[in-house]
C-alpha cells in the first residue's frame, strides 16, 4: 500500500502547521515534505477516547469501531469491567479477540474492581491472580480505574497487591475518586494512581492537577462534566485528556471525541492545546502504538475541512482508509454469543412494599450526573403499601439478581419523570443485575420479565404494549449492525420520553442507579445503599 496525501499538516507534537505532502508505505508514514500545495484540507492525528467502557455502547468492539471511525476516532483506552463483572477474565478476553477483527486500535485495561463492592451480586470475580495474568498480556496496557479508593487509603491488602502488580509490569494505574480532596487525594495519588475522570467541579480537578494527577474531561451519554472543567485546558492542556466513559449507540452515531474538540475550539481554547488533549496525551501516557503524524509513525490520522467546524472527511488507521465523508468502511464481522443469565421470572406480588411509616428515603437523580442525592419524602400509603407517587414524581425502583433467583430489592426514585408504564435494563453498573423503574407494579414486572425471557436487553412496558431491544452478549451488547441497534435504541429512548421521562438519556441514567461506588444513595440487588457511609440503609425514616 503506497499513497501520498497533501494539505495543511497539523504537527501537534511540535506545535506547528505547514503545507506539505505525507507519503505512506505499508501503513507507515515514510516521509513528510514541507511544500506549497493546492489542497486546503487539514491533516491531523486521529482522536482517542482516553476512557470508555465499550460495552455501554451496547455494541461489541467491532461494531463500536464501525460507528466511531467516521468521527475521526482511531483508538480507545477501554476498561472492560462491565463484561468482567458478568463473565470474569473470559469476558475481557472476548473483548480483546473481537476487537482484533477490525482495523481499529483498542487498548484494554485489567479491571481492578470486579466485583465493584461486596454489597451486590456480580456474575464473576477478577482476583489478584487474574490481574497478574491479564497484565502480562500485551493487549492489556493498564490497570483500569481503581474505584475502591477507600481500599487505597486504608491500604487494603488485595487492592495494594493489584496496584503493585501494575507497577511490576510497568503499566499505568487509572483512577476513580469522585469528590476526593485534600490529604485523601494526595494519598490516593501517592499510591501510584495517575488519572481521574470523575471530577465534577473545576476546584476538585485543579487540586488533583496540582498534586500531579492527569485529569480527563468526560462527556458521555449520562455524565457530562465538559462545561465544569473545560476552562482548565487553557493552562493545563499538557495534563488533560478527553473521554466519553459511557456512550449509548444513538449518541455514537451523532459524534464522539470530535464533538468535544469542536466545543473546546468554540470556547476559545487554542487549537493545539485541544488537539494535545484529544490526540497526543493519551498516546504518551499509555504508551499507545498510535501515530502522531511523525516520520516512521503508523499512518493513523484524519483529514478535516478546517480547524473551525472540523468536518471529518477521511479517517486512516495503519494507512487504511476506514471512513470517508461520514460513512464507515469497516465491515461487520461474525461474533459468538456469550452470557451469564440465570434467574426466574418475577410476579407483581414480589414488588409489594409494606409501609413501616409514611416517610421514606428517596434516591434523587441529577440529570447529566452519576451522583444522586438522598431525599426524605412523605408518601401516600394505600392499603398499608407504599406505591409510586406520580404527583411528587417518586417512582418505584427495583433491582433483581440476574445470576440467581432471589427476592427483588425495592426503593424509590425521584426526577425520572415517567407518567406511564415502566422501563428496565440488564445494563446496570457495575454488576449488571436487572434494574427497573415504573409507575405501577404490573408494568414493572412485565418490563423485567421481558429481559429475563430474552436474557438481557433494555425493555419498556405499558399495559399490552411491550418492547425490548435484545442484548444477548453478556446481557450488555448486541452482535447486530451497530447502526440498526442505534436506530432501535433511539426508538426506545423516544418512547420513554413520550411516556413522560424528562431525562436526557433515561436508560443510561437508569443504568447508574445501582452504581454503589458513586454517592449518595443507590440500590443494589441486596438493598438500599448509603454511598457516603458505604453501608446498607433502611428505606424508611
Amino acid at each position: 500500500m503506497y499513497f501520498k496525501l497533501e494539505g495543511n499538516i497539523v504537527d501537534v507534537l511540535n506545535n506547528s502547521i505547514f503545507k506539505g505532502i505525507i507519503t505512506v508505505e505499508n501503513g507507515i508514514i515514510t516521509s513528510i515534505e514541507k511544500k506549497e500545495v493546492d489542497s486546503d484540507v487539514f491533516i491531523l492525528p486521529g482522536f482517542i477516547d482516553s476512557h470508555v467502557h465499550v460495552e455501554s455502547s451496547m455494541l461489541i468492539p467491532s461494531e463500536f469501531a464501525r460507528l466511531a471511525v467516521p468521527h475521526g476516532t482511531v483508538a480507545t483506552i477501554s476498561d472492560p469491567h462491565e463484561i468482567g463483572n458478568v463473565l470474569g477474565i473470559d469476558g475481557v478476553k472476548y473483548m480483546i479477540e473481537n476487537g482484533k477483527k477490525v482495523p481499529f486500535k483498542f487498548y484494554f485495561g485489567a479491571p481492578s474492581c470486579v466485583p465493584a463492592t461486596t454489597f451486590e451480586t456480580a456474575g464473576a470475580e477478577i482476583g489478584v491472580d487474574d490481574i497478574d495474568e491479564l497484565l502480562q498480556m500485551p493487549e492489556i496496557v493498564y490497570l483500569a480505574e481503581m474505584m475502591n479508593f477507600p481500599g487505597v487509603l486504608f491500604k487494603d491488602e488485595v487492592v495494594m497487591q493489584k496496584i503493585a502488580l501494575a507497577h511490576k509490569y510497568n503499566k499505568i494505574v487509572d483512577g476513580h475518586a469522585p469528590g476526593l480532596r485534600g490529604e485523601d487525594a494526595k494519598n490516593y495519588i501517592a499510591a501510584g494512581i495517575s488519572t481521574d475522570h470523575e471530577c465534577f467541579t473545576s476546584e476538585e480537578a485543579l487540586e488533583k492537577l496540582q498534586y500531579g494527577m492527569k485529569i480527563l474531561i468526560r462527556e458521555g451519554s449520562a455524565a457530562k462534566n465538559f462545561e465544569a472543567l473545560i476552562d482548565l485546558m487553557h493552562d493545563h492542556s499538557d495534563n488533560m485528556m478527553l473521554c466519553s466513559d459511557d456512550k449509548h449507540p444513538n449518541d455514537l452515531v451523532v459524534g464522539h471525541i470530535n464533538l468535544l474538540v469542536k466545543r473546546a475550539l468554540k470556547k476559545g481554547i487554542e487549537p493545539m492545546k485541544v488537539l494535545r488533549a484529544a490526540c497526543v496525551n493519551p498516546v504518551l501516557h499509555y504508551g499507545m502504538k498510535v501515530g502522531l503524524l511523525q516520520v516512521n509513525d503508523p499512518a493513523d490520522f484524519i483529514v478535516a475541512n478546517n480547524l473551525t467546524d472540523l468536518t471529518i472527511l477521511e479517517t486512516y488507521i495503519n494507512g487504511e482508509l476506514v471512513a470517508e465523508n461520514g460513512v464507515t468502511k469497516i465491515k461487520s464481522v461474525e461474533a459468538e454469543i456469550v452470557n451469564n443469565f440465570n434467574c426466574s421470572k418475577i410476579s407483581e406480588k414480589e414488588l409489594k412494599v409494606k409501609a413501616e411509616s409514611n416517610k421514606i428515603k428517596v434516591i434523587t437523580v441529577e440529570d447529566g450526573q452519576l451522583i444522586t442525592r438522598q431525599l426524605i419524602a412523605e408518601v401516600t400509603i394505600v392499603d398499608d403499601l407504599v406505591e409510586s407517587d406520580l404527583e411528587q414524581d417518586i417512582l418505584k425502583m427495583v433491582v433483581v439478581n440476574r445470576y440467581n433467583s432471589a427476592p427483588p430489592a425495592i426503593a424509590f426514585v425521584k426526577n425520572v419523570g415517567l407518567k406511564h408504564g415502566a422501563l428496565a435494563s440488564s445494563v446496570a453498573h457495575d454488576s449488571h443485575n436487572i434494574i427497573a423503574v415504573g409507575t405501577n407494579d404490573s408494568d414493572i414486572a412485565a418490563a423485567i420479565n421481558l429481559l429475563i425471557d430474552q436474557k438481557g436487553g433494555v425493555s419498556a412496558a405499558k399495559g399490552d404494549m411491550k418492547y425490548i431491544l435484545s442484548l444477548p452478549v453478556a446481557g450488555l451488547m448486541s452482535t447486530e449492525d451497530g447502526y440498526v441497534i442505534a436506530g432501535n435504541y433511539a426508538l426506545m429512548d423516544k418512547l420513554i420520553k413520550e411516556w413522560g421521562s424528562t431525562l436526557q438519556s433515561p436508560y443510561m441514567t437508569l443504568s447508574f442507579l445501582a452504581l454503589l461506588v458513586i454517592p449518595e444513595l443507590k440500590l443494589s440487588d441486596k438493598g438500599l445503599f448509603d454511598g457516603n457511609k458505604f453501608e446498607f440503609t433502611s428505606l424508611f425514616e
